[in-house]
């Protein structure tokens, strides 16, 4: 039995559909990140769930009974949820440990028990020698870990989180990621984390789901969604690509200023007339001079046209001679090519992934 589930779930105010069809299921213990751009639907998603939103449409199930559905709702605090906010939410007034007991205290358990739970997490957290400090006293990602700790120390069913990143600097959230990954395999709790950064996502989530205008657009590991995404959407969300936009013609591939056999593309035979294919930079080789071996690959003489050092890379603008295509490539620092220089452009055609959707 799912832990977690969502049937044909929609939201509308007014006129303007915010989530539209949405089904989902989380098994026990699942990491899941909704994932998308600003107005893509996945917090109003969030707080559906949370009970904080009626649905206009489906229902949310949670160990096979209803919580949510357009007639009726049970209550935020009787779903067994915690959920943690972009802006943390912890009293400023209360120390560490007053922030994370508050939770337990407040469904009057013992004691004792209160202590055991509160120095079990706090050790967890790292955050013991910290027990007596006020918030102001703390870093951002310290007041995090606060926020992480008072959520989970209650152990709720199922652990939501919006954002919770989004007010820490480029180092801070690299590091709070992994953190909230290194806990979710502690405590194996149901996880629903909402971002826009595919980063967080690839590096927290067993599972992904894209989502774009109120749909679901794939889900999927993150491994398999950036591999092998189905839709433009996707594959241009999760992490750099290239599109090439071309028509077969019998065993023939046709793009601007160029043809290509389709022999080696990933079912060929299925491919529609006019196709669009994804290629990851990385998958795109530069070299001086024609190599010799594998004819099979793709070889196109072209040009660089733009570059940059990025420390750990090289970033290449590419254009094949008499084409209009523009790809970027990805080298290691030592493999250095001039503005304007000419190039090999190398791609083998097994790495290209099809995909649905608009050009546009």
């Amino acid at each position: 039995m799912s832990k977690l589930s969502l049937h044909g779930l929609g939201k509308t105010f007014g006129r303007s559909v915010a989530v539209a069809d949405v089904d989902l299921a989380l098994a026990p213990g699942e990491f899941v990140s909704l994932l998308g751009p600003s107005g893509c639907g996945k917090t109003t998603t969030l707080r559906m769930i949370a009970g904080f939103m009626k649905p206009t449409a489906g229902r949310i199930a949670m160990n096979g009974g209803t919580i949510s559905d357009p007639s009726d709702m049970v209550p935020p605090e009787k779903r067994g949820m915690s959920m943690i906010f972009q802006s943390y939410a912890i009293w400023p007034n209360m120390t560490v440990g007053e922030n994370v007991a508050f939770g337990l205290k407040l469904r009057k358990l013992p004691t004792a028990e209160v202590k055991r739970r509160l120095d079990k997490i706090l050790a967890v957290v790292r955050l013991d020698h910290l027990v007596d400090r006020y918030p102001a006293e703390l870093s951002g990602g310290q007041q995090q870990r606060v926020a992480l700790a008072r959520a989970i120390v209650i152990e709720p069913e199922v652990l939501l989180l919006d954002e919770p990143l989004s007010n820490l600097d480029a180092s801070l959230r690299e590091e709070m990621r992994s953190e909230i990954r290194r806990l979710h395999d502690e405590f194996r709790i149901t996880t629903v984390y909402v971002t826009h950064d595919q980063s967080e996502a690839m590096v927290t989530s067993d599972r992904i789901v894209v989502m774009n205008h109120g749909r679901i657009e794939q889900v999927a590991d993150p491994v398999s969604l950036y591999n092998r995404p189905r839709t433009r959407f996707v594959a241009g969300f999760i992490g750099r690509t290239n599109f090439l936009d071309g028509r077969l013609q019998g065993d023939t591939l046709v793009f601007p200023g160029f043809t290509v056999p389709a022999a080696r593309v990933p079912d060929a035979a299925a491919l529609p007339a006019e196709v669009s294919f994804s290629l990851r930079p990385h998958d795109v080789h530069l070299h001086r001079a024609p190599p010799a071996g594998d004819h099979a690959a793709w070889r196109l003489p072209g040009r660089v046209v733009e570059r940059a050092f990025l420390g750990e890379h090289w970033d290449y603008v590419v254009q094949p001679d008499g084409s209009s295509l523009r790809l970027r490539t990805t080298t290691a620092p030592r493999d250095v090519h001039e503005a304007g220089a000419p190039v090999t452009i190398e791609i083998d055609p097994t790495r290209l992934v099809a995909v649905t959707g608009s050009a546009e």
